[in-house]
């Protein structure tokens, strides 16, 4: 059965259109009509163009490239579509930009991720659809339902279907080495850390040693996000000196720019894998860069949450390919 024969309308905002597009396919139905326009001055307007009332309504809009106007955007139009008198309204993030300021780790900070949730409650959401944040805890910042999706398996797949013997998966630190273990449980390979230090936010990233047998290996740096690639490089050099074979990079959100992706042409990274979660357009175009769409899982999560069902099936679902060495 069609989305739109149960009720589901799917719409987009500005920064999310192509991804919105896809999950549409999977769900076998079309982006609804809405406009923004963004005024001289910097004001931005939304208007839905068409009726919504009574609908299950999904907004699909990523907070990456533009965080601040992306993040406005998705409050207007969830407060238009429940002043439009929809029966529900979902946000739908594929990146939460601000999920890195979870906590009060300075003096006289915000707590940034606080302050979204608080925004988007306060305007109107029912449910929050997300994945890999970079900071799982905020979920707890929500009084509302948040689905934390996880882009792992589906990464995970492509890597598996390069049929790389002697696999070692590395992580950039030692914060995302439980991650790592979850890629190495299912890839069945070996797990390396990289001691990492960083004295301030924006000073680059000093690799000291890779902890683990990367030797004559081939390895996979995980991580959940990239802005410069510093920190997969320095890792991907780091494991060069220590003898690794080929060397791939494996992220779920990139928001490389010109700097970034001038820093990869030139690195021991010979293929950065990330997927569609931010539309980079000009990452997407890279030699070195492989995508992988995780639209259909976002749209299956949409299909199973409609129609009241637990998402650990699609969890399930997701995993199991990888129990036979199925990819």
């Amino acid at each position: 059965m069609q989305a739109e024969e149960i009720g589901i309308k799917i719409f987009s905002g500005s920064s999310s259109i192509n991804f919105a597009k896809k999950m549409c396919e999977h769900l076998g139905t079309e982006v609804g009509q809405s406009k923004t326009i963004v005024f001289s001055e910097g004001n931005t307007f939304v208007q839905i163009l068409e009726k919504v009332r009574d609908k299950d309504v999904y907004i699909v809009q990523t907070i990456g490239l533009h965080p601040n106007d992306d993040f406005m955007e998705l409050l207007f139009l969830i407060d238009a579509f429940n002043r439009a008198s929809a029966a529900s309204v979902t946000a739908i993030i594929p990146y939460f930009s601000y999920a890195k300021g979870d906590k009060k780790d300075e003096p006289r900070v915000s707590i940034r991720a606080r302050v979204c949730a608080d925004c988007l409650e306060v305007t109107g959401v029912d449910r929050i659809i997300t994945m890999d944040l970079h900071s799982p805890q905020i979920q707890g910042f929500f009084k509302k339902p948040v689905d934390h999706l996880y882009g792992m398996p589906t990464l995970c797949r492509y890597i598996k279907s390069k049929e790389l013997d002697n696999l070692v998966v590395v992580s950039p630190d030692a914060g995302f080495a439980k991650n790592a273990r979850s890629y190495a449980n299912l890839l069945r390979a070996s797990v390396a850390i990289s001691d990492k230090t960083r004295k301030c936010h924006d000073e680059k990233a000093e690799i000291l040693n890779i902890i683990g047998d990367v030797k004559g290996k081939n390895a996979v740096i995980v991580d959940d996000f990239t802005i410069s690639c510093g920190t997969l490089i320095e890792t991907a050099r780091a494991l060069r000196k220590n003898g690794a074979k080929k060397i791939i990079a494996c992220v779920s959100h990139a928001l490389l720019g010109d700097k970034g992706l001038k820093a990869l042409d030139e690195s021991d990274i010979e293929e950065l894998i990330i997927t569609d979660t931010v539309e980079n357009k000009k990452a997407f175009a890279h030699p070195k860069v492989t995508v992988v769409s995780v639209a259909k899982l976002f749209a299956d999560a949409v299909r199973i949450i409609h129609n009241r069902d637990s998402l650990s099936n699609l969890f399930d679902a997701m995993t199991s390919c990888f129990d036979d060495d199925k990819v």
